[in-house]
């Protein structure tokens, strides 16, 4: 087989299959085979990063991860669902039982959703919406009434205080992750995803032409992750489910196999966006060399989600979680403001003439704020000195 079609191999299957169905239940039988994939293999990687992201965090804090369940602890997740199926379901006698039901469904729904628009290989999307980029976003907001649902219907106040926590971390990042995604719009002038990675599945000699790949597009990949990353309520800016100090956040009342969909939700988001930052900066299903063409484009796709499903875990096990001031803070104080500047500098890049003065000046415009945003963030506050009393 030529390298074309290994590449296409699930494309063409897709067609051929299709022949058997009936001309009438043809639209029907392309979704289903369209779906199903997606269904069956992000869970998958869900099950496979836990073990890994637990292994990797053994290492990094050096102690064991897992290893009793199969041979180096590979079937662990399997025991993890066999254990969240078998548990008992307790539901909390004031709470509301219907939306207690469907706030996990939701967000489950929602970040499956995400995966309709996302190209994960040449000619490999669900559907190519003109909007794709808009309808991503939409379905993401989602998620914040689904944790409000959860919060809300339990009739706890900790989990109340969780679910309104965990809101109001993701809509102030919601708002930095949209304006760091408006550059790639600006220069490759369409909302449709797939026509954002066939704009950068060009090259010029072996080089790539992938927005991270210039001072705004660096910039904007820098402060998507981050938004990203609290947006997925990933550590440092897990807050919502801050142990110490609200037990387990909005789904504390949860057991069993919802509070495993809780736990599916959160990966699946997290995938969801990395995947939208591959898409929008990293070249989506493109290789990082035009002599690396021959390589399925599904593999670079998957290979480019693990490195950043590594950086997570790498994130995780290395910085501490953050005060509530300081989330919102970098979210108001530095995120919001390097964003619309990373607007700007991508307007300037646009209508300067090509050369080396354009990278000069872009860059001068990023990074000068952001290291003045950078001390701003830094400055110590005077605090007051607390006086103990004992009571009389």
């Amino acid at each position: 087989m030529t390298p074309e079609t290994i590449d296409q191999i699930f494309v063409l299957s897709k067609g051929w299959l299709l022949g058997y169905v009936l001309a009438a239940l043809q639209p029907i039988g392309s979704a289903i085979l369209s779906v199903v994939p997606v269904l069956v293999v992000f869970p998958l990687l869900f099950a496979i990063t836990t073990v890994l992201e637990r292994k990797g965090l053994g290492r990094i804090q050096n102690r064991y991860g897992p290893n009793r369940v199969g041979p180096y602890g590979i079937w662990q997740p399997i025991a993890d669902g066999i254990k969240s199926l078998t548990k008992e379901d307790i539901v909390p006698r004031t709470a509301d039982q219907v939306v207690h039901f469907l706030a996990p469904l939701l967000l489950v729904l929602a970040a499956f959703l995400a995966y309709a628009v996302l190209p994960i290989g040449k000619n490999m999307v669900i559907t190519n919406l003109n909007a794709g980029l808009l309808f991503f976003f939409a379905v993401g907001s989602m998620v914040e009434l689904a944790v409000f649902m959860a919060g809300w219907s339990s009739r706890s106040k900790y989990s109340l205080l969780g679910a309104m926590r965990a809101v109001a971390q993701m809509i102030s990042y919601e708002v930095p992750l949209v304006l760091a995604s408006i550059v790639v719009i600006m220069a490759s002038g369409s909302l449709s995803t797939v026509d954002i990675v066939n704009m950068q599945a060009t090259y010029t000699g072996i080089w790539p032409h992938w927005f991270l790949f210039t001072p705004w597009g660096f910039a904007g990949f820098i402060l998507f992750m981050i938004a990203a990353t609290a947006e997925s309520n990933r550590a440092p800016f897990d807050l919502p489910e801050g142990e110490s100090e609200i037990i387990a956040g909005y789904y504390i009342e949860y057991s069993g196999f919802k509070f495993a969909l809780f736990f599916l939700g959160e990966y699946l988001g997290m995938f969801a966006t990395s995947g939208l930052a591959i898409t929008l900066f990293l070249g989506g299903w493109a290789a990082p060399f035009s002599f690396l063409t021959w390589i399925p484009s599904y593999l670079w796709f998957f290979l480019k989600l693990l490195t950043l499903i590594a950086a997570f875990i790498w994130a995780r096990g290395t910085f501490p979680r953050l005060r509530m001031d300081q989330l919102m803070g970098l979210a108001w104080k530095f995120m919001l403001p390097m964003t619309l500047l990373n607007i700007f500098t991508a307007g300037v890049w646009h209508f300067m003439p090509t050369g080396i003065s354009r990278w000069l000046v872009c860059t001068f415009l990023i990074v000068a704020p952001w290291m003045l945003l950078s001390r701003g963030l830094k400055q110590r506050k005077k605090l007051q000195v607390r006086t103990y009393r004992f009571a009389e």
